[in-house]
């Protein structure tokens, strides 16, 4: 039996879509589980605006007094439960909102098939198409097919928007890398655990992800005020391919100058900053060698 389960939310400085994520994560048909609000010290005045929750026994609020990043709030907040003695974890954004039945699919599918590594639910955006930063990979690069998929697809890597793990898992393979700070985090943790276990895309499990767009991220095209982002993109993923081996680093060997070329041609402003970010980015990424957390 599946229970002893904490939902760990990031947050920062999105209060009202926290708020959205609590209510929907309260309304839960199966609600025997506790939520950790790790909150990587927003200052939008998050706490005070989601304070009457915190009178609730089942919700815990800490404050990390600084921002981690996506890839350290989860690394924290797992640290967290993992010491308050869960054995699973429902790892999620804040801006994660979740159907009345999301959780219960994912401890049906768990209960009935136990050894698995970690669970993804199926991730919608805002007007019901898929959202597709959070679309699961069955190989290296290739993303899921999910035109036709209700249920039960092994996958290679997925996101922390909903996933669903264990103690067990996580005391094998470690902890997320905290160093990654944003992008690539899940993906990295997510493929050191299939590389022991099978997991699984839940797609009667239904989560809605209100990012603000459903364009994924593209260096080529996104606002210049997110551009030094994509120096963490790049670092991120050249580490998670040059693990994969021979055939990670045939990737990246063809992906470097695919992106270098898209930006020189597609791109219509700050050329050279986006190239500057590519190219640290990646040569970064040959040396990044973060120490795995056990």
């Amino acid at each position: 039996m599946i229970n002893n389960i904490a939902c760990i939310v990031v947050t920062y400085n999105r209060k009202e879509l926290l708020k959205q994520n609590l209510d929907a994560l309260l309304n839960q048909s199966y609600n025997k589980f506790d939520i950790l609000i790790i909150d990587n010290n927003s200052n939008d005045g998050t706490f005070s605006y989601i304070k009457n929750y915190l009178n609730l026994e089942r919700i815990s609020y800490i404050n990390t007094n600084k921002n981690l990043g996506g890839a350290g709030g989860f690394q924290y907040g797992i640290k967290i439960a993992l010491e308050k003695k869960y054995d699973y974890l429902w790892l999620m954004d804040d801006d994660s909102i979740p159907l009345k039945d999301s959780l219960l699919k994912l401890i049906d599918f768990a209960e009935k098939n136990p050894n698995y590594g970690f669970l993804c639910s199926r991730v919608i955006w805002k007007d019901g198409s898929l959202c597709k930063m959070n679309i699961p990979r069955t190989g290296l690069t290739t993303p899921l097919n999910t035109s036709d998929v209700d249920n039960k697809v092994p996958v290679l890597m997925g996101t922390f928007v909903s996933f669903f793990v264990s103690k067990k898992v996580i005391e094998k393979v470690g902890l997320p890398i905290k160093e990654f700070f944003i992008w690539a985090d899940d993906l990295e943790f997510s493929r050191r655990i299939t590389k022991n276990y099978p997991s699984y895309y839940i797609g009667n499990s239904v989560v809605f992800h209100k990012c603000a767009s459903n364009n994924g991220a593209d260096i080529v095209s996104d606002s210049y005020s997110r551009i030094n982002r994509y120096f963490y993109a790049y670092r991120n993923e050249t580490y998670l391919y040059k693990k994969e081996g021979v055939k990670g680093y045939f990737h990246l060997i063809g992906r470097f100058p695919y992106h270098i070329l898209r930006v020189l041609f597609l791109s219509k402003d700050h050329k050279k900053d986006r190239l500057k970010q590519i190219i640290k980015g990646t040569f970064n990424g040959i040396v990044f060698n973060p120490k795995i957390e056990y």
